[in-house]
């Protein structure tokens, strides 16, 4: 009788969980995401929250407009940008530009790209948006889970975890988004390194305060926004980490080690920092912020030094998505 009495609820626990997850597919199908498949799930729809804006909410740049280094006189010495170098096509994306917008779809060197930008996880990352021969088209769902932003492809409507580039919900359920090495590092930088290179500039200057901080002291703040996730131990969630997708398990340094030694070697990677970067989210001007360091990482081949892809974000994130992982401090 008790082993019967023990079935019943756990049947009863399967049966509520299914109702609440069906709930929770309904709400969202009533906010816009009727075309998703919900019946193909990899993480519990509860874990995935608003972050206030509506689907589109944020507007990803679907047809970028560059100039020139030379037309870009607006941009300080010190602010970020995510370089990008494909086949000899060096671009900018300004995070002055990135914080307002978030996505970029682009073709860059042929191939076509997502440059993407968290503001909450300080996640600057670019992906290949070719999936199986299709080329997706990515917009912002308004959505969070674990603070970073939820992306969508608008040809299946599938739901993507930025920092990870998995589809966690929809038809492309399981399938990853490969990741192309660019680096978030310096105007002045980027600009002395690529003096052909060209830079991405707002459609309408008018549409957004660009330059402005909306998260002003952010990444000083006690706890990060929207996130209800466990803790690192030993150091603050908001301090920043280098998280290294190198082959096999991502790894990741505490920025404040990097910063005092100025180079690592570990195993096959050199990391290396110099100083010169503004946080974009520390002043209420970008350009203003404290200065966090430039990173580069990179792997030696056969060939000579390569980069690897990497992206700078907070502790919390690392906890959240890796937490198998041992930040270096």
């Amino acid at each position: 009788m008790r082993t019967l009495f023990v079935a019943m609820g756990l049947l009863g626990l399967f049966l509520a969980t299914a109702a609440s997850a069906g709930d929770e597919a309904e709400r969202f199908r009533q906010r816009g995401w009727a075309d998703t498949d919900f019946s193909r799930l990899a993480v519990p729809l509860a874990e995935i929250m608003s972050g206030g804006p509506p689907k589109d909410g944020i507007p990803s740049i679907d047809a970028p407009k560059f100039v020139t280094i030379a037309g870009a006189g607006h941009l300080a010495q010190r602010e970020p940008v995510i370089a990008l170098v494909l086949n000899g096509d060096a671009r900018a994306y300004p995070l002055q530009v990135l914080t307002w917008h978030e996505i970029v779809n682009d073709i860059v060197g042929g191939v076509p790209v997502t440059v993407t930008y968290c503001p909450l996880c300080n996640a600057a990352i670019v992906f290949e948006r070719t999936v199986e021969g299709k080329v997706l088209d990515f917009g912002t769902t308004g959505l969070l889970r674990n603070s970073d932003l939820v992306m969508y492809d608008r040809q299946s409507q599938s739901w993507w975890q930025q920092f990870t580039g998995e589809a966690i919900v929809g038809e492309m359920t399981g399938m990853t988004l490969k990741t192309v090495p660019a680096r978030l590092q310096s105007f002045a930088l980027f600009k002395s390194e690529h003096p052909d290179g060209r830079v991405l500039v707002p459609a309408d200057p008018g549409f957004r305060d660009y330059g402005r901080n909306p998260y002003g002291g952010y990444d000083t703040a006690a706890q990060p926004f929207l996130y209800r996730g466990e803790m690192p131990k030993g150091m603050s969630p908001m301090a920043r980490v280098v998280v290294v997708r190198a082959a096999g398990a991502p790894r990741a340094y505490a920025l404040e080690l990097l910063a005092a030694r100025g180079r690592i070697v570990d195993g096959d990677l050199i990391i290396t920092w110099t100083s010169g970067q503004a946080s974009a989210l520390d002043a209420s001007r970008i350009a203003d912020g404290r200065d966090v360091g430039n990173i580069r990482v990179q792997r030696q081949s056969a060939q000579g030094l390569e980069d690897v892809a990497y992206d700078v974000t907070f502790a919390f994130v690392v906890t959240a998505f890796y937490p198998q992982i041992a930040i270096m401090k």
